[in-house]
This record gives structure tokens, C-alpha cells and sequence, in this order.
């Protein structure tokens, strides 16, 4: 098995999971290994959260039904091997939307509480596990638990997000959001310094329910140039679920040569170039499909074989808005020198919103996500530098996304560790539990 990123592939004892009467069997043997168990889904974690190494591991993703629908309310429960796409498939035509969605659509229900994932609607919605009204949990010990928000054990506020540690997640009740189109009313403006983005997202945080930016880490100087996107669901329209097939899938492994800076910097100049021309056409309003503004990567199969043969590290970021301007600088600085830039580096502002889980990333701020393909000690060395900066500014990172991070710094940026860890299944573990423990 392999994380998303590509740089691990360790050897599990894996066994598919069908029904939710064959869980207690399986998490019995399973729990009979020294290295422990673990629920895998899709396997969109890019580094080693969702890995289990030499260990046991529970495939949950033939665990997928709905389970029950009401759509006065919009209340939504399913199992948590269903990924969100075919759960967009079902809501879309009923005027439902998922209420938080990641950048794949290709993630299972139990993965998106698991990993607490965000969105382009951060700002206001905060993460999914806000809208999680039940988790349908079994722990190793064969006992089956319901949790909800504000349960007095805390074992609700340790599941979401928390990294699948707690125990099988056999299902997932949470609230759609409703919506009267499959149309987006969207717009792209491009910037040229990150004082730039920092209005147009104050301007726009209060009006736009989504947004997000795309950032140019090789302009000259990490002067922090890009395109930043914004758009709501549009008041009517066509209520049709998009077909979620890849429209071109890559082959193989890309070949070094793709993953150099000049082809990079290149690649980076001529996006900006072309999402600059298209505003200008076309500055105002357009009306798009839901998919390309949620899920662009999603038309590319197996797009991480673009990085080639070692894989890449997704590193993000989340900093406080009090320091956020200065720290995102001096990131974006680091990367221009060290010329080991990213095809794909996304800028975003998080709201105050709160999450309930323990271990959930998103806090008021800015985060900044980039892919950097793997080329040995001079990555690790750039993604150290960047930790420093992180760090220094009291910030942290995104297990989902981590291959590396010092288990010091995870601790440092996540304060309620301790607690999480007495909630922890005796006989759940992960590459990267064994990694932060040490």
C-alpha cells in the first residue's frame, strides 16, 4: 500500500471489511498484531497517517451505503466507507450539498471525519466534523459506541480528526447543505503581492462563501503573486450530479526531467499568465459546474504520478492572522532560493469557527499547502527551513498531508495531545501515531 504522496510503501495484512456485522471478528485478529490496526479508505492521505506499517489494516471502502436520508432537514447518515463523491451523486439532485468539502472528491465519509478535512468555505463553515451529528464508532474490544457533540467522555471530540486512532468508524450521520443548483456564480481575480491577497480575502470573506487562491512560489523574491477564487452556489439552475470519471488519467511515473525548476517556473509563469488574460476577457461573474472549482485536480487519474518515481511531500501550514502576512513571506522566501517550487500551491484564510475535534488542524489564520517532489536531502532540508518558520510564528502543520514532521513540533502544535491520546484505541495504530509517540 502507498500513501497519496508516494514516498512510502510498506507491507500491510489487509482484509476488506462488507458488512458492519463482520467488524468485531476482523478488529479481533486484527488486534492480535503487534503493530496494531488501522481503517484505511481511499487512501488520499499524503503521508503517513493512513499507513500502517507491517501492521493490520481494515479496508473499508466496500462499507458504503446510505443508511438514511431525510430531506426536510437534510440530515444525511451513511457508511463510512462511501466517498463523498457518490454521496454528491445522491444529494446533488435532492438540492443537497456536501457542507464541507476537501479538494478530492475521491474520500471516504469516515476519512473526512477522521482527518476533520477543510474547504474553500472555511471562513464561515469551518471543518466537516462541525456538522457531524453522529459517529457510529467500535472499539477493538468489540464494543459498539454512538457518539455525538458534547458527549461527557470526550470520545466524540477525539474521533474527529482524529486521524483514525479511536477506533472503527462504521458510520457517519452529518447535515447537507441545501442549495438550489449544481451552478456556481464564480469569479478569479488575479494579485500581484500577498498585501493584495490579504484585502481581496477580507474584502470577500464576508460576501463569498468560498474561497481560495493559487500562488506563484517561484515569482521573483516569494513576491506572493496569483489568482484568487471566490464564488457561491448560484440561486437556480440544473439540480444534476456531475459524473466524478477522470477525463484523462496519467500512465506512469513522470520522468525527472518534468520535475525540474525551469519546467516548473515555467509551468507557474504561463498559469499566471493564462488566469490573468482570463480575467481581463471576462472580469465579472461566471457561471461553472461545481466540479472544476471543487475538484480540478480531480479530472486528472492518478495526477501524483506526476511527480515521478519518489513521490513528493505535501507540506501545509496554518499560522495565526496576527502574524500571518510576515511568516507567509518569509515561507514563500524560502522556497524562490531554494528553487524547489510547486505546481500546485494553494493560499486560504481560515475563520474563527471552531472545530470539535482535539486534533484538528484548522485554527483563524492563513494556511498555505504546496507539493515539493522528492529529491532527498534537499527537500527535507527546504521543508525543515520552513518549519522554523512555522514553528517561530506558532504555527502547525496538517497530519493528512505529513511524511516528516518532528514529533516535537507536533506537540507543540497541538496542545491537546495528552488528552487525545487517553482516548486512543489500545490496539489502533498508524506509521505516523508510532512516529509522534517516540
Amino acid at each position: 500500500m502507498r500513501s497519496w504522496g508516494r514516498v512510502a510503501q510498506p507491507i500491510h495484512l489487509a482484509a476488506g471489511l462488507y458488512w458492519r456485522d463482520e467488524a468485531p471478528e476482523l478488529l479481533r485478529e486484527g488486534a492480535k498484531n503487534p503493530n496494531g490496526l488501522l481503517a484505511i479508505g481511499l487512501g488520499r492521505s499524503y503521508g503517513d497517517s493512513g499507513l500502517n506499517p507491517d501492521g493490520a489494516a481494515i479496508l473499508t471502502t466496500a462499507l458504503d451505503r446510505l443508511l438514511a436520508f431525510d430531506p426536510a432537514t437534510g440530515v444525511v447518515r451513511a457508511e463510512a466507507g462511501i466517498s463523498l463523491a457518490a454521496l454528491l451523486e445522491f444529494l446533488v439532485p435532492r438540492g443537497f450539498f456536501l457542507p464541507v468539502t476537501p479538494g478530492s472528491q475521491f474520500v471516504t465519509l469516515g476519512g473526512a471525519v477522521a482527518n476533520d478535512v477543510h474547504g474553500k468555505n472555511h471562513h464561515g463553515a469551518g471543518t466537516f466534523g462541525c456538522w457531524v451529528r453522529a459517529i457510529g464508532l467500535r472499539r477493538s474490544d468489540g464494543g459498539a459506541h454512538t457518539l455525538r457533540p458534547g458527549d461527557g467522555d470526550g470520545l466524540f471530540a477525539a474521533t474527529i480528526g482524529g486521524l483514525g486512532l479511536t477506533g472503527l468508524i462504521e458510520w457517519v450521520e452529518f447535515l447537507a447543505l441545501p442549495v438550489r443548483s449544481a451552478v456556481m456564480n464564480a469569479q478569479t481575480i488575479p494579485f500581484a503581492t500577498l498585501a493584495e491577497f490579504f484585502l481581496l480575502s477580507e474584502q470577500s470573506d464576508s460576501a463569498w462563501p468560498y474561497t481560495v487562491s493559487w500562488i506563484d512560489c517561484f515569482a521573483a523574491g516569494g513576491a506572493g503573486r496569483g489568482l484568487f477564487s471566490r464564488a457561491d452556489h448560484a440561486p437556480s439552475g440544473r439540480l444534476a450530479a456531475v459524473s466524478p470519471a477522470p477525463r484523462i488519467s496519467v500512465p506512469r511515473a513522470a520522468p525527472d526531467f518534468v520535475l525540474g525548476s525551469a519546467v516548473m517556473r515555467g509551468f507557474n509563469r504561463l498559469y499566471y499568465a493564462a488566469g490573468r488574460r482570463a480575467a481581463r476577457r471576462a472580469p465579472g461573474v461566471r457561471r461553472v459546474s461545481y466540479r472544476p472549482f471543487f475538484y480540478p485536480l480531480d479530472a486528472i487519474g492518478h495526477w501524483n504520478l506526476l511527480y515521478g518515481k519518489r513521490g513528493f511531500y505535501q507540506y501545509q501550514s496554518v499560522v495565526p492572522a496576527a502574524v500571518a502576512a510576515p511568516a507567509t513571506a518569509e515561507m514563500l522566501k524560502q522556497i524562490a532560493i531554494a528553487g524547489e517550487g510547486s505546481f500546485l500551491a494553494v493560499l486560504k484564510t481560515f475563520g474563527p469557527r471552531v472545530s470539535p475535534g482535539l486534533l484538528s488542524f484548522p485554527r483563524e489564520g492563513t494556511t498555505l499547502a504546496l507539493d515539493f517532489p522528492n529529491r532527498g536531502a534537499t527537500t527535507l532540508a527546504l521543508l525543515a527551513r520552513l518549519d522554523d518558520v512555522v514553528r517561530e510564528a506558532g504555527g502547525r502543520l496538517y497530519p493528512a498531508k505529513d511524511a516528516r514532521v518532528p514529533a516535537k513540533m507536533f506537540r507543540e502544535g497541538y496542545p491537546a495531545l495528552e488528552t487525545f491520546a487517553t482516548h486512543v484505541d489500545p490496539h489502533f495504530s498508524s506509521a505516523f501515531w508510532r512516529r509522534i509517540k517516540a
